[in-house]
């Protein structure tokens, strides 16, 4: 096998058998086939069972019940099933042209590149098919934003955010990805120093369905482009810092209405930590969850850690408001300051530590695990 050509998939099924047909006009004379890494809540994966059935290369499908990780984890586990070591990645809406494969083939067989880009900002490629002037900027401002934050390894990529691109996975180790949302070749440039080339293309409207660009996803791609730079640290400051202006905010709106500042700070401390908790399930130590103990037993540590840290850090802020004379505003800001660092040591260690593997839960904790499991069902919050 020459070639191995993934489609991470998500409700595509007007767009499957037009993509296959596509795909194999242009890849004759190459010895290619289709793997299809599907997440659809649709019909998709009988579209691509039936077109597969009188496709003229192999068309292989994997429908993942669970789609933890996204885009990102789909093409990942596309890499692990290919039959070639050359991954053409592509979406399935048509908006990246099956027609570029062969230039993205032959740009790699000279042998002086592990990626080979499809990119929009160079040499002619355009950017056609996005909605609008407004997803024009905000794709190029994301671009310069992610060169900036990578000068070094992104220097030779004008488009290190396209979901298209050729890559020799023998180059990549595919172990050390931690992939989040939709950006993957981010993800993949990122993490190891690769030869990059790059190919010009049109990026084109979507033959049928609808976007999945939403705010949601932006904020998946500051979380990735957070982590990828700075690590966890850095996405455990950013909420925490959310979490210091909400806290001081709430402080400042209470005693403005003459709330008194102890009461106005316990207020303020429950609901951060309550806020600051589930923020950081989702983004910050969401790839450690599974081997940790159960999402209640989280919560209650964390809970209980941070109610005991603010029964420590409330009267050292009183002190400090009562003896030093400084406003409560400032003393609260202080002492949130010293909090971040015992934070995070103690989540990193002890809140999201993986079980010892052979012991047994206790009674109390396999009952917990089941209520969290049976609450966790979909629909049910």
């Amino acid at each position: 096998m020459q070639l191995s050509i993934i489609v991470p998939t998500f409700n595509e099924a007007p767009n499957v058998a037009e993509l296959v047909r596509r795909v194999t006009a242009a890849v004759a004379g190459i010895d290619a086939e289709v793997v299809f890494v599907d997440d659809s809540t649709d019909d998709t994966p009988d579209v691509i069972r039936e077109v597969a059935a009188s496709a003229s290369l192999p068309v292989r499908l994997v429908h993942r019940s669970s789609h933890a990780g996204g885009l990102g984890s789909a093409v990942v586990e596309g890499f692990a099933l290919a039959e070639s070591d050359v991954c053409v990645v592509i979406d399935g809406d048509l908006q990246h042209p099956p027609e570029e494969i062969p230039v993205l083939y032959e740009r790699f067989l000279r042998g002086d590149a592990d990626v080979v880009i499809a990119s929009r900002y160079v040499g002619g490629g355009t950017a056609t098919g996005l909605a609008d002037r407004t997803r024009v900027m905000v794709s190029k401002a994301a671009t310069a934003l992610t060169r900036a934050m990578f000068p070094v390894r992104l220097r030779d990529v004008s488009d290190p955010m396209t979901g298209y691109f050729l890559v020799d996975r023998r180059a990549i180790e595919a172990s050390t990805l931690k992939p989040r949302g939709f950006k993957i070749l981010l993800e993949i440039l990122a993490r190891k120093n690769l030869r990059v080339a790059e190919v010009p293309f049109d990026f084109a409207g979507r033959h049928a369905g609808e976007s999945k660009a939403s705010a949601r996803q932006g904020l998946h791609f500051i979380a990735q482009l957070t982590a990828l730079r700075f690590g966890k640290m850095s996405l455990f400051a950013v909420i925490g810092g959310l979490g210091a202006i909400v806290n001081i905010a709430i402080v400042w709106a209470l005693t403005a209405v003459g709330v008194d500042y102890i009461v106005a700070a316990v207020v303020a401390a429950e609901t951060t930590i309550i806020g600051n908790f589930l923020l950081m399930e989702r983004f910050v130590f969401h790839d450690m969850r599974d081997a940790a103990s159960s999402g209640w037993a989280r919560f209650a540590k964390s809970f209980g850690f941070n109610n005991a840290e603010a029964l420590i850090r409330i009267p050292i802020m009183a002190l400090l408001v009562e003896s030093w004379h400084i406003s409560a505003v400032l003393a609260t800001g202080l002492t949130l300051v010293v909090a971040f660092f015992v934070r995070f040591v103690f989540h990193s260690l002890v809140v999201y530590a993986p079980r010892k593997p052979g012991v047994e839960p206790s009674r109390a904790r396999r009952i917990i695990e089941q209520i969290d499991e049976e609450v966790m069902q979909p629909g049910e919050l």
